[in-house]
């Protein structure tokens, strides 16, 4: 039963499969595959017949290669070939072919320059294109120099700048289709082409924008004009063209092109050519001028203006441009005949170097030293710099003028040239500077005398040694009025040195005890030796490079004693001015400043000045003392009678000559340094190869300097507020004005009684040798003397100062035992005293007498005569005393009396 109902489910289940619709896959039937098969068959069999017919072609062809080429070539079967449906097709094949390639080619070339693109962006091309000359300004924008380098040079200007004429005339001759291009030009190259074909005049198919491409970026691959290497430029050149085209404006290309294009020689640019030839900006020229200028760039080493000897062929080529600017519609005929019949070579500026109207070229060029030296010669010489000076051109032209002043007495001490160098006090910025008579001198002009190292002889002497001398320190401290004795002192400053070997005054006197004020304002040599014996060597080398004096003994590694007075080293006379600078700021130092700002042309600031509060390298005090010595004209004038230099008309100054000697007993230069409250001046004036002058003397720098310091603060200083009548340095607090040691002067606060090494003892010397007194002196000649005592601090040993004594000296005059005296008798009369005097036993000569007559004196004086006569103007009844006292010549004395009545 089971198995029945289980076969009816099953036979169920198969009648609704059949009632089902089919699979929705079709299934293949035997005329679709037919159809795949005849398409495949038909395929092969038309691949056959091609084949076959290509294989009967080749049969039909000659078995050597080279005939069946030329059989190939026949005309007929050649035409025949492409002109066929099969040609056709080879035909576009190859042509796709090649616009592929091109395509891919133009593309690599784009890719490859592609990194050249961003320097032709907008803006960056403009810097290539810029002004390679370095302008060189003072401190109020006066145009010193423009600096052109050795090499080529540009100056750069903007499209307003350039006349109108100037651009028109560059149009008409090297592109005339300038304003309708894209970069390239085919007309030109066409034109080109011919002109070439029918003259001599060899004419380029470059535009103007690929011109400019050559200039900027192919300058030293111009010569490639053919092979690989030219083709690949001029590829490179006309993308670059192209570019520059789409990314710039007409207007910048052509200004940009102006400002680029050689000019003959080293000028660049049109702006540099306009001022070269014609003394004028671009902006100024006229119709002839612009046409010379639009000439040159065709070939500029030929049709340069200064190749006299092709001078021909600059006026031609300039009467081409007249006529293409006729052609191209910018000016008439009759214009163009005028400018042509202009005489434009006459008009032609003569060549001159690279200094011409330079004004203070010695400061200049030390600046550009300066900044060659801090930036790279490379940088500074590339050019494009605008360099702000601290330089003033009023300051500088007075001191031109005093210098050239003083070249007028250079033949009184038979020298040749002078240097000159100012600085401002509160700054350290110089003013001005003449480094020689005259820049453009034969054989030493151009040298600066100012920035030379030259031994600066006793005007060193303030700086070294006594700018120490009175700092503060222990045990015996100086100032001013402190002793140090001027004497023999060879056994200290020759030590060690081969003989012969001394040091003396440059006058040969001795002076014995002497302050430090009187020695410094003398000048005395051995008083500055001792003070920088005191002080230390190497201290005193230490502070006055500090000072300033930075080259100071730099060629003398070891020096000795004699760098004290300035011998054996040098210094130049810019340091050394600074130094006193040093001096006027009390003590502080501040470097020497040449440049206040450089900028280059992108205006980014290179450099700036700013002002630092300085260093304090000796106390103000100590400054302040030297200052004060250098300003002491009465100290001075025991040895300097003359006042020019020293002083000046309504100005306070300190001041301090210097001479030094060639080692033979002859001067060979002449220094004097001289500062006010505001400026410091320093002149040389000596022969410039160092020869020695035919007289010793101070006359041309002291007139150098009356000159500068009379001027620049009468004309420059005082107008400008920058000072006053009468302003002197400020006296540092602390200074004292008191007595020590028996000496009223100027000391520094830490002075006193104790730290002087001074005192004051009594002596008793003979009155007649004015030397101590022994036991042997008579108390007649006896005569007690207060007297300085100090510390000799060379020896160390005690020492005594009195001044007209000799308190290291005995006396040797006297002899123990004698004891002979002078005598006189005495007679009297109605009207006169008679006095006989006689030398006695002694017979030594008389010396004094005195006479008195009731208690008065009725005479006194030396001996003329041994016979004295004298009035009394008694009448007959007085009484009288009459007493003579009688002194011989080594003070012994006797006394005689008489009394009675007349």
């Amino acid at each position: 039963m089971v198995k029945k109902k289980l076969s009816n489910v099953i036979k169920a289940r198969k009648k609704a499969a059949q009632k089902r619709p089919a699979p929705t896959t079709p299934r293949r039937s035997k005329n679709n595959l037919s159809l795949y098969s005849n398409l495949a068959h038909k395929r092969k069999t038309k691949k056959d017949q091609e084949a076959r017919k290509r294989a009967e072609y080749l049969a039909s062809l000659p078995k050597n290669p080279f005939l069946r080429a030329l059989y190939r070539l026949h005309p007929k079967r050649f035409w025949g070939y492409w002109f066929s449906k099969r040609g056709f097709f080879m035909m576009l094949k190859i042509t796709g072919v090649t616009i592929l390639v091109i395509a891919i080619g133009v593309f690599a070339l784009f890719a490859y320059f592609r990194r050249e693109l961003d320097a032709i962006s907008p803006g960056q091309l403009a810097r290539r294109v810029q002004t390679t000359v370095s302008r060189y300004y003072d401190r109020n924008g006066i145009l010193l120099w423009e600096d052109r380098g050795i090499g080529n040079y540009r100056i750069v200007v903007e499209h307003d700048e350039i006349a109108e004429v100037m651009r028109q005339a560059i149009i008409a001759v090297e592109d005339r289709d300038f304003f309708n291009h894209r970069g390239v030009s085919p007309m030109a190259l066409v034109r080109a082409f011919l002109n070439n074909l029918q003259s001599e005049d060899v004419q380029g198919g470059s535009t103007l924008t690929q011109q400019l491409v050559k200039q900027v970026f192919m300058y030293d691959e111009a010569h490639h004009r053919g092979g690989f290497e030219g083709y690949l430029r001029k590829i490179r050149e006309i993308i670059l063209a192209i570019e520059i085209e789409r990314m710039y404006s007409k207007e910048q290309i052509l200004t940009l092109y102006l400002n680029e294009s050689p000019f003959g020689g080293r000028r660049n640019g049109v702006e540099s050519a306009a001022r070269t030839y014609f003394g004028i900006s671009a902006s100024e020229l006229n119709l002839p001028q612009a046409a010379l200028l639009a000439a040159i760039p065709n070939n500029p080493a030929v049709l340069d203006p200064y190749n006299v000897p092709n001078n021909h062929l600059l006026i031609a080529r300039q009467h081409r441009v007249l006529d293409d600017m006729v052609i191209a519609g910018f000016i008439t005929r009759d214009e163009a005949e005028e400018a042509k019949a202009y005489p434009i070579l006459d008009t032609i500026r003569p060549e001159s170097d690279q200094f011409e109207g330079v004004k203070a070229p010695h400061f200049v060029l030390e600046v550009r030293r300066q900044l060659e030296e801090e930036f790279g010669i490379r940088t500074i010489r590339q050019g494009g710099l605008t360099i702000y000076t601290t330089l003033d051109w009023g300051v500088q032209y007075i001191a031109q003028a005093a210098v050239y002043h003083g070249s007028h007495r250079l033949h009184i001490i038979g020298a040749d040239n002078i240097a000159h160098v100012s600085i401002d006090n509160d700054t350290g910025q110089v003013l001005s500077m003449v480094g020689s008579v005259d820049f453009h001198r034969p054989g030493f002009g151009a040298n600066n005398a100012a920035t030379s190292p030259l031994e600066p002889g006793s005007a060193i002497k303030s700086i070294v040694g006594y700018a120490g001398l009175f700092e503060q320190r222990q045990g015996i401290n100086f100032g001013p009025g402190s002793n140090l004795r001027d004497e023999n002192i060879d056994h200290i400053y020759c030590r060690g040195a081969p003989a012969p070997c001394t040091v003396q005054n440059a006058t040969r006197q001795t002076f014995g005890d002497i302050s430090i004020r009187n020695s410094l304002a003398m000048s005395l040599n051995r008083p500055a030796v001792l003070a920088t014996y005191i002080v230390g060597i190497d201290e005193s080398l230490r502070i006055a490079r500090e000072l300033g004096a930075h080259s100071y003994c730099m060629d003398n590694p070891h020096p000795g004693l004699a760098m004290a007075i300035g011998g054996g080293c040098a210094v130049t006379p810019a340091d050394l001015t600074n130094a006193y600078a040093s001096l006027a700021r009390n003590g502080v130092y501040k470097p020497q400043a040449f440049v206040l700002e450089v900028t280059n042309s992108d205006g980014e600031v290179l450099k700036a000045w700013e002002d630092t509060p300085g260093v304090q390298v000796i106390n103000p005090q100590a400054a302040f003392l030297v200052t004060d010595i250098l300003a002491d004209r009465a100290a001075r004038s025991r040895m300097f009678a003359n006042p020019e230099g020293f002083t000046i008309p309504g100005v306070w100054t300190a001041t301090k000559t210097g001479t030094t000697d060639n080692g033979r007993g002859q001067a060979k230069d002449s220094w004097m340094m001289t500062y006010s409250a505001t400026i410091s001046s320093g002149v040389w004036a000596g022969v410039h190869d160092g020869g020695p002058l035919t007289r010793d003397g101070h006359a041309v720098v002291a007139g150098v300097t009356a000159y500068f310091m009379e001027h620049v603060h009468h004309r420059i200083l005082g107008p400008s507020g920058r000072w006053y009548q009468g302003q002197q340095i400020p006296r540092p607090e602390g200074i004292q004005h008191i007595s020590l040691g028996g000496v009223t002067d100027l000391w520094p606060s830490w002075m006193n009684q104790n730290n002087t090494g001074v005192s004051r003892i009594s002596m008793v010397f003979d009155s007649i040798s004015r030397r101590k007194a022994t036991e042997c002196t008579p108390d007649s000649a006896r005569v007690e003397v207060e007297v300085m005592r100090f510390i000799d601090p060379v020896t160390n040993e005690e020492r005594f100062v009195a001044d007209g004594w000799y308190p290291d000296e005995y006396e040797d005059i006297h002899i123990c035992g004698d004891t002979a005296a002078p005598s006189a008798s005495i007679s009297i009369n109605s009207s006169f005293v008679v006095v006989a005097a006689s030398p006695g036993a002694s017979h030594r000569p008389l010396r004094n007498y005195t006479v008195t007559l009731n208690g008065t004196v009725i005479g006194t004086g030396t001996f003329g005569t041994t016979t004295l006569t004298f009035v009394h103007g008694l009448t007959s009844g007085d009484s009288y005393t009459i007493t003579v006292r009688l002194t011989d010549s080594l003070g012994h004395e006797s006394t005689t009396s008489i009394s009675g009545t007349l």
